[in-house]
């Protein structure tokens, strides 16, 4: 019976002992980076006493800081049963944010605002709440862009932040790991690389890092390789090891002779105590980018860059700025030329990682999410181009992937316009002296583009025929010629004549135009009456509806360089010889400079004023008949031999 009690009394005194000293435990191991360990240990608690606060806060936290905030939700619930506090409401507020629930996210970010005075604290709710005002704004940047899971690439665990470097992928993984990293309880992640040709992966022989090797009971993160191949740049860090660093960091590692060096510390970390990773090069390898949560910074983690120095290292880090960084988390950098594309959390976006492009339009600088097609509730982040901007990979965890971090490819898929083939139909025709038109056989006819680039050419056939084929919605000019007449340029204009795009029903479709020119011959010393040039009494000056008739014949000694002319101008036989022929002289010289000055050598006009000389109708009784003495003309005096 003794026996019994004293055994009962260890027993229970065991048992009192192991419940004391689970919560101590699981502080231990949160404090440590463990969460996923931590997770298990709280949740025994949990399971025995479900409203315990420390259990549900350390279990909340463990999921938000191991990057599963999604998780918490019910563990903040709890916890804000119990109490209200401004922390617990905009942690609920971002895990309903992140899990798509974007109403309820709204509200939590209101309520948050109640427990609190502060205006920086106020300033976050008020910034989660106007984000998530703004996703009903976000349109698909790349409308045809589509996105496919590299189901065959990845594994059922990590798969993450894939770059291609001189027709190899690199990439980010936990397969075949040989251990759990305790704050996510997935495999410690390496490098390893396949053989690529754009975003088709030899998926059959994936190896190992050659160029270095991976470490045991660490995880190696995101990869750069500079443009010439010769340096990389990769995130190492989360070791358990008491003599290793403490958080993530950078280290390097360069190609010398035969091989690469073993990675070293990068002194652009600045600390061993900041957590450093997701690096990527500039275009020409001078500048380093990459996130980093030092002090300083506007949010969580930030964006900086590092220019190479004259001895070959990276310094002198500079933050991005607030336009980029805000008071969430920005990560995973890739410039492209005047983009610059990067993930965020904290910018308006679907929950969680987004991908952004930053760039300047009408000289401001703007950010932008990529949209829908590409972006999910989930992380959604690395993107790399391998045909910038048609092709290439991310990274996402959204649903439906095979593992947890997912590679993804994306193409660009828009539609091929529909073809719409315009064929003009040209007749080239004569002016007769009786005023009608007949066919004029073998006209050369130029075709040049809104550049002034030939783009085609030929004769009208016999019956004064020939035919282009044009481009719809473009302007043209054609130049018709022939030895005995005029040249004359014609524009000529697509735009308009032909059905838009989404009109379109068959992939082909033919329109078929016409059109005419006619030409005058070019006849030396054959007086050649301008239609509607008028004057105001007694006057010479040119009048804007007699400027629009002078540009005609503007036109034409611009078609025509190798002609002179002579310009005449004529009144009726009223008033005195003298008055007549000085007016009219003075007239003819009016127009004669105002050709001059539309850009016609002055040397290739001569102005004559005729008076009342070379009268067309004699003892003219009418008005009518008056006009019809008062007139200017031009005759051809000389054609230039070319």
């Amino acid at each position: 019976m003794m026996k019994n009690c004293f055994l009962c009394f260890i027993f229970i005194a065991l048992l009192v002992v192991g419940c004391t000293s689970l919560p101590q435990k699981g502080k231990s191991q949160f404090a440590a980076g463990e969460y996923q360990t931590a997770i298990g240990t709280f949740s025994k608690i949990l399971a025995d006493n479900p409203d315990d606060a420390d259990a549900n806060y350390y279990v909340a936290e463990s999921y938000r800081l191991s990057n599963r905030i999604e998780k918490a939700l019910p563990y903040y619930d709890k916890l804000l049963e119990e109490e209200g506090s401004f922390e617990n409401y905009f942690k609920k507020a971002k895990s309903l944010h992140d899990q798509g629930d974007y109403e309820a996210a709204a509200e939590a970010y209101k309520q948050a605002k109640e427990f609190t005075s502060s205006d920086s604290l106020l300033a976050l709710a008020d910034l989660g709440a106007e984000n998530i005002s703004k996703i009903k704004e976000i349109t698909d940047y790349w409308p045809y862009h589509e996105l496919q899971n590299y189901e065959l690439l990845n594994s059922s665990g990590i798969d993450y932040a894939p770059i291609v470097s001189e027709n190899f992928l690199y990439f980010t993984s936990s397969r075949r790991a040989s251990g759990a990293y305790p704050a996510t309880g997935q495999g410690y992640t390496k490098l390893f690389r396949a053989r690529a040709d754009g975003i088709k992966v030899d998926v059959q022989n994936v190896q190992a890092l050659p160029e270095f090797r991976n470490e045991e009971g660490l995880n190696q993160g995101a990869i750069a390789i500079s443009p010439d191949g010769n340096t990389i740049i990769y995130a190492r860090g989360n070791s358990t090891s008491k003599n290793d660093l403490p958080d993530v960091s950078l280290f390097i590692s360069y190609f010398r002779g035969t091989g690469f060096t073993d990675p070293i510390w990068m002194p652009v970390n600045e600390e061993e105590s900041y957590w450093n990773s997701t690096p990527a090069f500039s275009a020409d390898g001078s500048v380093l980018y990459f996130a980093s949560n030092r002090p300083g910074g506007y949010g969580g983690i930030d964006l900086y860059k590092a220019t190479k120095l004259a001895n070959g290292d990276f310094g002198n880090a500079e933050n991005l700025g607030p336009q980029i960084n805000t008071p969430g988390n920005e990560m995973f950098p890739r410039p492209m030329g005047d983009q610059f594309f990067f993930a965020s959390d904290g910018h308006p976006g679907f929950g969680k990682l987004d991908l952004f492009v930053a760039e300047t339009k009408d000289g401001k600088k703007t950010i932008t999410n990529l949209g829908k097609n590409i972006n999910s509730v989930g992380d959604d982040f690395g993107i790399f181009f391998t045909d910038f901007p048609k092709e290439g990979f991310l990274t996402s965890n959204r649903d439906g992937g095979v593992g947890d971090d997912d590679i993804y490819y994306f193409q660009d898929n828009t539609p091929k316009p529909k073809v719409v083939n315009v064929f003009l139909n040209v007749t080239t025709l004569q002016k007769t002296p009786e005023g009608t038109e007949t066919t004029l056989p073998s006209t050369r006819v130029a075709l040049y583009d809104s550049a002034k680039k030939a783009t085609g050419g030929d004769f009208s056939n016999q019956q004064g025929k020939l035919r282009f084929r044009l481009e719809p919605n473009a302007e043209f000019t054609m130049i018709a010629s022939k030895n005995g007449y005029f040249t004359k340029s014609i524009p000529y204009s697509t735009v308009g004549k032909t059905p838009k795009q989404e009109e379109l029903i068959q992939d082909v479709t033919n329109i078929t135009l016409d059109t005419t020119i006619v030409l005058d011959k070019l006849e030396l010393e054959k007086a050649i009456v301008l239609e509607n040039i008028y004057y105001d009494l007694d006057k010479a000056d040119i009048r804007p509806d007699a400027a629009i008739e002078l540009d005609k014949l503007v036109k034409i000694l611009m078609d025509n360089p190798e002609i002179k002319i002579e310009l005449s101008s004529h009144t009726d036989a009223r008033s005195s010889d003298e008055y007549n022929r000085d007016l009219s002289q003075r007239r003819a010289e009016s127009a004669v400079n105002y050709i001059v000055s539309q850009g016609i050598s002055r040397d290739r006009l001569v102005a004559k004023g005729y008076g009342e000389e070379q009268l067309i109708i004699e003892n003219a009784q009418t008005e009518e008949e008056h006009q019809t003495n008062r007139r200017t003309e031009f005759k051809v005096i000389e054609i230039e031999e070319k």
